[in-house]
């Protein structure tokens, strides 16, 4: 007989269901898995025998009590989902509370996850004021070498090269069309090396004449605030002539 990926998966459902009845019949109480799959194998039937999606959950939410599983699977099982076959076709049963008045353990439940205390954040040792010329929005995220971001937006790139925005790590600060905001903005650590972003250093950030080929660089491309900036520059020997295409890509591409 073969078998659709679909019908293996109901037969390993049904199967785990159950073992988990025949636990619970020798007065055993259920863990997280069996819970899961008794819950979950209870709609499947529920549809088979022709009911609705609202009777399917509501019969599935009364097969466990508190006293069938053991302590903290409450904490754990706070919602069942599971595509069963109804006779109006598939439907995704999302089963809420599936264990009937069970109270959960909080913080006491094992295997809790105990937030520690936040990390103190750097203080911004730069700030400017951005401005975004764009119809559309902006974002930057917190480790993005600040000096490179998208063309468009308006600031002292000199003054922020080298640097990242003084925010969480993977977080971001967006800048809304044709708006303006202060940012703060902190030193890149690590071997301060740049490879990618917009592609206006790709190496070092503190090796010799990289600043101003950097800039010039940035200039030449029309990325704004960039061009006083660059009227000050000294001209680094040996510059490349040909600079890099001006690019949206990156987190400083819009929204």
């Amino acid at each position: 007989m073969r078998l659709t990926p679909t019908e293996r998966d109901r037969l390993l459902l049904r199967s785990a269901a159950e073992l988990a009845r025949a636990r619970r019949a020798r007065g055993l109480k259920l863990n997280v898995p069996e819970a899961t799959a008794l819950i979950a194998d209870t709609v499947c039937e529920a549809a088979r025998d022709g009911e609705r999606l609202a009777a399917a959950i509501e019969e599935a939410r009364s097969v466990l009590g508190p006293d069938d599983v053991l302590p903290g699977v409450s904490d754990v099982v706070t919602e069942v989902h599971v595509e069963a076959v109804f006779d109006d076709g598939s439907r995704l049963a999302v089963v809420p509370s599936p264990i009937r008045g069970a109270v959960g353990l909080g913080e006491h439940a094992p295997g809790a996850v105990l937030p520690g205390p936040g990390a103190p954040q750097p203080e911004p040792t730069v700030r400017l004021r951005v401005r975004n010329t764009a119809p559309v929005p902006v974002s930057v995220t917190s480790h993005f070498h600040f000096f490179e971001a998208n063309p468009r937006l308006d600031f002292d790139r000199a003054a922020a090269y080298g640097m990242r925005l003084c925010v969480p790590a993977g977080s971001s600060v967006r800048f809304d069309p044709h708006g303006e905001g202060d940012v703060g903005l902190v030193p890149i650590g690590g071997d301060r090396i740049a490879i990618g972003f917009a592609g206006l250093v790709d190496g070092p950030l503190d090796a010799p004449g990289a600043k101003a080929e950097a800039l010039r660089r940035a200039a030449a491309c029309g990325y704004l605030g960039a061009e006083a900036a660059d009227a000050d520059a000294p001209e680094p020997v040996g510059a490349d002539a040909d600079a890099p295409e001006p690019t949206d890509a990156t987190d400083g591409e819009p929204a």
